[in-house]
């Protein structure tokens, strides 16, 4: 996987912030793939996604509705209530200010 240093410290900080670490087993999307995953209401989950193989700055965040925690991973979600794909700098920078990333952990 193709993944910027930009990114790694993102998925710290996510990691850092009660995100799970899931490696994706299903077919929803692309076997092998990273998930980080917190629930943020029950069976809503905020998901960002490591696609397998990717460009660099191919990251997808979704919110979800997950049966469980253990779905993630191995089925399609219930519903998928919010899409983003983050393709370039400037769709990370926007992400970055949106979660409020602390200048010093990133």
């Amino acid at each position: 996987m193709i993944v910027n240093m930009k990114d790694q410290r993102i998925f710290k900080w996510l990691e850092a912030g009660g995100f799970l670490r899931i490696i994706n087993k299903g077919k929803w999307i692309e076997r092998g793939s990273v998930i980080h995953a917190k629930e943020i209401e029950q069976n809503t989950y905020l998901l960002f996604v490591e696609i397998k193989d990717s460009t660099p700055n191919d990251i997808q965040a979704f919110i979800v509705e997950f049966e469980s925690l253990d779905s993630i991973g191995k089925y399609e979600p219930l519903q998928i209530m919010f899409y983003m794909s983050i393709k370039n700098t400037q769709d990370l920078l926007y992400f970055e200010k949106y979660l409020e990333i602390p200048a010093d952990q990133c």
